[in-house]
């Protein structure tokens, strides 16, 4: 015998006009509260739960819940039944990711992955009173990596040194089932990459890079001080191949003056947004 389905705003407890804000706040607290994890074992939480996010899956697509005023149930045509696809838990990275950590199974990961850079690089450089008074223009030399001229950066000999992740079939990501729900996670195996190196380049011994010295020209601007960070985008670590490489900060450290010293002795927080400038006075006798 089947059971008849509960009205959809019942379910959730907010009225027929409710906002979509207010739709969500119901639908957040009643999914905190009969999530699985949270009541392990429990059937009758594990239904409420599905029920709640039944409700939602329609009630938070402007069509359907049209559809539903109109028509009721049969107006959806069971579109909000378990078998949902992954948009309906669309909003799962900010309902769950707090409580529960699963920010990146909901699509965290992959944003990740976008943002992947190589790593920045601190270069001190030291200069006079005088200099940091008037400005320069410095050449400096960056022991940093490049990548590797054979493999270009992947690790890998070039004739298929690199193969597909059998862990994620070149996805970049596997998928979990944590309880009835199907969760994407960044591939543990190749890290996202859907590659995985099964010969490792000769030359860089895959590492992807060598370490080099690279010559660069910096402008140093008048009335710089002790701490201050010239930030120039790009010239820092390459990242994994497809990514942007980091930036390097060139700190300065101005050498003491055998006359003049600064009036306010304050320490400058490495890499300041604006440079804070000193006065600077006669040393006392």
């Amino acid at each position: 015998m089947s059971v008849a389905k509960r009205d959809y705003y019942e379910v959730l407890s907010v009225s027929r006009d409710c906002d979509d804000q207010t739709l969500k706040s119901a639908y957040r607290k009643l999914a905190l509260q009969y999530h699985p994890d949270r009541n392990p074992g429990d059937r009758e939480a594990e239904e409420r739960f599905k029920e709640a996010a039944e409700a939602y899956s329609v009630l938070s697509d402007a069509q359907k819940r049209a559809a539903y005023n109109r028509y009721g149930h049969q107006g959806v045509n069971g579109a909000g039944n378990a078998g949902f696809d992954e948009n309906a838990f669309a909003d799962f990275g900010d309902l769950f990711g707090d409580l529960f950590g699963l920010g990146d199974m909901f699509g965290g990961g992959r944003n990740r992955r976008r943002a992947q850079r190589g790593e920045d690089i601190r270069y001190d450089l030291e200069i006079s009173f005088e200099d940091s008074m008037k400005g320069l223009s410095a050449d400096i030399q960056i022991p940093r990596n490049e990548p590797c001229t054979k493999c270009s950066g992947t690790g890998a000999e070039p004739n298929g040194g690199l193969v597909t992740c059998n862990a994620c079939s070149g996805r970049g990501e596997v998928i979990y089932q944590q309880s009835f729900l199907s969760i994407r996670k960044t591939c543990p195996t190749c890290n996202g990459r859907g590659k995985v190196i099964r010969q490792a380049c000769n030359q860089c011994r895959g590492e992807g890079f060598s370490r080099s010295q690279k010559k660069l020209k910096v402008t140093i601007p008048a009335g710089v001080d002790n701490g201050t960070g010239l930030r120039l985008t790009g010239e820092g670590n390459p990242g994994p191949p497809g990514t942007q490489p980091g930036d390097l900060y060139v700190v300065i450290k101005v050498t003491e003056h055998p006359v003049f010293e600064p009036v306010n002795t304050t320490s400058i927080a490495l890499f300041p947004s604006t440079s804070r400038k000193r006065r600077w006075e006669l040393k006392s006798r």
